[in-house]
C-alpha cells in the first residue's frame, strides 16, 4: 500500500488537479476591483484539423479548382471580401465582422517538421513547443508569467477536460462545463483525495492544502454559478456556443478571469469524408458563435477588453481526396478577432503549386509569431521568448 505521506506538496495538488474542478488553491475566489481596463484573451480551437482552404476560399486561383474539382467552393456561392479571397457560404456573419475590420486572417500558419498526428500536432499547438516534450501549456506559462501573485480564476478553461494549452506550474487553471453540476461533478471526483484527510495528521502541510483545495472549489463553483445564473443576453449564440456564452457570462459578472480558453470539440472538423455540406455547417456554427460573443460584449460595453483567437492543429491537404472530403495536412490559417483589431490580410498565403513532398502547403508564418503577438502586443507581457524559448516576429493586429 503507497504511503501517503512520501509523496511531496506538488504530487499532491498535481493528483488533485487531475482530478478535481477548481481554481487556484492558495488565493482566495474574488472579482476584479478594475477588470474593465485589463485585457482578456480568449482562445478558441476548430479540434479535428479545419480545412482553411474552404474556409478562406480562393476563389480567383484557378489551381485550387484543379486541386478540388468536386470540392471547391464555387466561386459564385464564395462570401468574396476582395477579388481574391471570400469566406464559406456558411460564414455570413464572419463575412460581416469581416467587413467591420474586426477579423485579421493570418495565411500559412504551421512550423517546422510538421507532424499529422492530431495527438502530436495539437499537443504542439497546445504547448506551443513543437518537436520537444514540453510539459506545460503556453497559455499556462504565460498565466504564470504576467500573474505571480496567482490570482484565483486567472485562467479558466470551458470544456469536460483540462487542456495541455492551460497546464501551468504555478496557477491552477479553472475548468468547467455546466456550470449547474460544477460543485457536485468536482467534489465527486475528487472524494477520494479529500478523503484521504482523515488519514493525515492534523499540522500537515498537505491536508491544509487539500482543505484549501476543498474550500476553493466549493467558493468557485458558487462563483461560476452565481454569475451564470445572473446572466441574461438577447444574443443568440445559435447551435453550438462552444462555451463562449459562459465566458460572457464571466465577464458580466465581473470575475477576474484574463485568459480563457474553449473548443469546438470531439475532432468535429477532421472531414476525410463527404465534407461539403458538413463543413459548412460547423463553419456557420462557429461565425455565429463568434457573431454572438463579439455583440454580447458591445452589450456589457467589454468590447475593447476581448481579443479571441481561433486556431487549428493543422490545415487539410490541398487536393481532395476519393471519398469528397480531404486528408491531413500542414499550414493553415488563424483568425484573430475583435472591436479594435485591424482587420485584414497578414502573414503570406502559401503557394498551392510549390507544394511539400507529402503534396501539402509550406507554411509561411510560424503559428509562435502569434502566440507572442498575443502575449506581448495584447496581454502586454514584455518579453515572449520567456515563454515560447525564443524571438519570434510579431504582428500588430490592433489598432
Amino acid at each position: 500500500m503507497t504511503n501517503h505521506h512520501s509523496f511531496s506538496r506538488r504530487q499532491f495538488i498535481q493528483s488533485l488537479a487531475s482530478t478535481m474542478v477548481v481554481g487556484s488553491i492558495l488565493p482566495s475566489v474574488s472579482l476584479a476591483k478594475n477588470s474593465s481596463n485589463e485585457k482578456i484573451l480568449v482562445v478558441v480551437e476548430l479540434s479535428g484539423a479545419n480545412d482553411g482552404l474552404n474556409t478562406f476560399v480562393p476563389y480567383a486561383n484557378d489551381v485550387y479548382y484543379k486541386l478540388r474539382p468536386r470540392i471547391g467552393i464555387p466561386a459564385h456561392k464564395v462570401l468574396k471580401i476582395d477579388d481574391q479571397y471570400g469566406f464559406n457560404p456558411g460564414m455570413v456573419a464572419f463575412q460581416n465582422l469581416y467587413k467591420d475590420g474586426q477579423v485579421a486572417v493570418i495565411h500559412g500558419c504551421g512550423y517546422a517538421q510538421p507532424s499529422l498526428s492530431h495527438f502530436t500536432s495539437m499537443a504542439y499547438w497546445h504547448t506551443g513547443a513543437p518537436n520537444t516534450g514540453e510539459r506545460y501549456g503556453w497559455l499556462g506559462r504565460l498565466a504564470d508569467a504576467i500573474d505571480p501573485q496567482m490570482q484565483a480564476n486567472y485562467l479558466v478553461n470551458i470544456d469536460e477536460r483540462q487542456s495541455l494549452a492551460v497546464m501551468a506550474k504555478n496557477h491552477m487553471p479553472l475548468v468547467f462545463d455546466d456550470p449547474d453540476k460544477f460543485t457536485r461533478k468536482g467534489l465527486y471526483q475528487a472524494r477520494d483525495i479529500l478523503n484521504m484527510q482523515n488519514s493525515m495528521n492534523e499540522t500537515s502541510e498537505i491536508k491544509s492544502y487539500l482543505n484549501a483545495a476543498d474550500a476553493n472549489a466549493k467558493n468557485s463553483s458558487q462563483l461560476i454559478k452565481s454569475a451564470w445564473d445572473n446572466y441574461g443576453t438577447p444574443i443568440d449564440y445559435g447551435l453550438n456556443p462552444m462555451g463562449l456564452n459562459k465566458v460572457a457570462a464571466m465577464i458580466a459578472a465581473g470575475i477576474n478571469s484574463r485568459i480563457f480558453y474553449t473548443s469546438y470539440r470531439h475532432n468535429a472538423f477532421d472531414t476525410h469524408v463527404q465534407q461539403t455540406n458538413v463543413h459548412q455547417r460547423l463553419l456557420m456554427y462557429v461565425s455565429d458563435a463568434i457573431d454572438a460573443f463579439m455583440k454580447d460584449l458591445k452589450r456589457l460595453g467589454r468590447q475593447d477588453d476581448v481579443t479571441v483567437m481561433i486556431f487549428s492543429e493543422f490545415g487539410r491537404r490541398p487536393a481532395e481526396n476519393t471519398s469528397l472530403g480531404t486528408d491531413h495536412g500542414t499550414a493553415n490559417h488563424m483568425y484573430v478577432v475583435g472591436h479594435n483589431v485591424k482587420g485584414g490580410h497578414y502573414g503570406k498565403a502559401p503557394s498551392l503549386t510549390d507544394l511539400d513532398e507529402g503534396g501539402n502547403l509550406k507554411y509561411t508564418v510560424d503559428f509562435r509569431s502569434v502566440y507572442a503577438s498575443m502575449a506581448e502586443n495584447w496581454m502586454g507581457y514584455k518579453d515572449s521568448s520567456d515563454i515560447l524559448y525564443k524571438n519570434f516576429d510579431k504582428f500588430n493586429f490592433w489598432s
